[in-house]
Formats: structure tokens, C-alpha cells, sequence
């Protein structure tokens, strides 16, 4: 592999790494903090006749997580296509 395509393939990965880390970190914070850390707070918030903790720790994070999938799949086609790796 040429240097510029060695130095591509690592830029690729360093944002791949960077927006796993980020999303990852959203959605920790989703889940363990408004479920577990912040919940008592929360609580005082009903959210569809539920209190607001306890929503998030039973769908909140859930939720979450599903919108960080579709998320994650639109910027790797942007990212893919940025370094023209896209399948089109």
C-alpha cells in the first residue's frame, strides 16, 4: 500500500474510533446517568405519565441507542465517501 493510501486508511480510522467514542459516551451517559445517577432528580419530570428516571432506564437508553445506529450508519457513508470508499 502507497504512503498516501496508508496515511487515508489511518485518518479513516481515527474518525471511525472518534465518532464510536462519542457515541458511546451519549449513550453511557443516557443510560447509567439519567438511569441510575440522576434519576432521583428526574423523577420529579413525568414524561407520558411516567417519571422521567424510570423512563430512561426502562426505554430511554433504548431509544437512544437505536437513533446512535441509524446516526452512526449516515456518518460512515459520509466518511466513506469523503476517503472514496463508498459501494455505489
Amino acid at each position: 500500500m502507497s504512503g498516501s493510501k496508508q496515511e487515508a486508511a489511518a485518518a479513516y480510522w481515527k474518525e471511525n474510533l472518534q465518532l464510536m467514542l462519542w457515541l458511546l459516551v451519549i449513550w453511557f451517559v443516557v443510560s447509567f446517568g439519567c438511569g441510575v445517577l440522576f434519576v432521583d432528580q428526574l423523577n420529579a419530570i413525568n414524561f407520558f405519565g411516567f417519571p422521567l428516571g424510570f423512563w430512561f432506564a426502562q426505554q430511554g437508553s433504548i431509544y437512544v441507542f437505536v437513533i446512535e445506529i441509524f446516526f452512526y450508519v449516515w456518518k460512515m457513508n459520509q466518511l466513506d465517501r469523503k476517503y472514496d470508499l463508498h459501494e455505489e
